[in-house]
């Protein structure tokens, strides 16, 4: 078990949780945080032969944490089952008041597992130094110092080229990663069950550049051709990397996809529902709506 132990709501109820699990499972090992814990498994060089791989991770805390999680077990996927105690929770299905709810139904067998499309990473250093290996759930962000100029980058889709972008940044999401960053950004909302490649411009110079979404086995190719200061390429919210004039990142869709639990009730467009604030109608004023699901359009009125 995997926690964001700073979060009060999660300090309070991890012992609860713990007994509870300890009364229906074998063994239970808990890592209160869950930050430092997957810090300390990515910078190993070689992990231990004998390491046991658990059979279950549960992670107590945000989407953030989960995140944390995934990057933890990136070359040994482990299904995750994410209990939210954050402010957003779209890879924590379970919500914080129903965890034993969750559990009992993973433990039972009737958890709906989700395969999540991952992206691989190969950044490649013009100066001659090694290349380096990185995997995103979420997204890939290359973008400008807070003080610096626009970027300009070259991208390259299949070998062919797609286009040029100033920008102070550019996002390359997975599905997952479509309700994160991307979205923020003006970028397209996709079920998170698709396959594809999301590109998205950050505040691009020219009007025209608009978000675009590519086909998941398509090779993508992005290079920095010009940059006036720092440059910076992050792994879901974290991992920076720096990145400078001449350096080129490949992307590809990563061969394993990450297993996250979901319950069985859950409804991914319920929860951009309850998220973001989407409602079918505006209420009519004298004729208020009230939204729910299947709600008809209200009907002109005779007079």
């Amino acid at each position: 078990m995997l926690a964001d132990a700073t979060k009060p709501a999660v300090e309070g109820l991890l012992p609860e949780i713990d007994g509870w699990l300890r009364d229906r499972v074998e063994r239970v090992e808990i890592e209160r945080d869950v930050r430092a814990f997957s810090r300390a498994r990515v910078q190993r060089a070689d992990p231990p032969e004998d390491e046991a791989r658990p059979d279950l991770v549960v992670v107590l805390g945000g989407d953030g944490s989960v995140l944390s999680a995934v990057s933890a077990f990136a070359d040994n996927p482990v299904p995750t089952l994410g209990v939210n105690f954050g402010g957003v929770g779209y890879l924590a299905p379970v919500d914080a008041p129903h965890w034993r709810d969750g559990l009992a139904e993973v433990l039972a067998g009737t958890g709906i597992l989700e395969p999540r499309m991952r992206l691989e990473a190969r950044l490649h250093p013009k100066q001659g130094e090694p290349s380096r290996r990185l995997v995103a759930l979420n997204e890939f962000v290359l973008s400008r110092g807070a003080t610096q100029g626009m970027l300009r980058v070259d991208l390259r889709v299949a070998g062919q080229w797609a286009s040029d972008y100033r920008a102070d940044g550019l996002i390359l999401a997975t599905p997952s990663g479509s309700t994160a960053y991307s979205l923020a950004a003006g970028g397209p909302v996709l079920a998170p069950s698709m396959l594809g490649i999301i590109v998205t411009p950050v505040c691009p110079f020219a009007l025209t550049h608009r978000p675009v979404v590519l086909h998941p086995d398509h090779e993508l190719t992005v290079s920095v051709t010009s940059a006036s200061g720092l440059v910076t390429f992050s792994v879901d919210g974290h991992g920076f990397h720096p990145v400078h004039t001449g350096d080129s990142v490949v992307i590809k869709r990563h061969s394993v996809a990450y297993p996250l639990l979901a319950r069985p009730s859950s409804d991914p467009w319920r929860t951009l529902r309850d998220r973001l604030g989407w409602r079918g109608s505006i209420p009519l004023q004298g004729n208020p709506l009230t939204p729910h699901d299947g709600a008809s359009e209200p009907r002109d009125q005779p007079h």
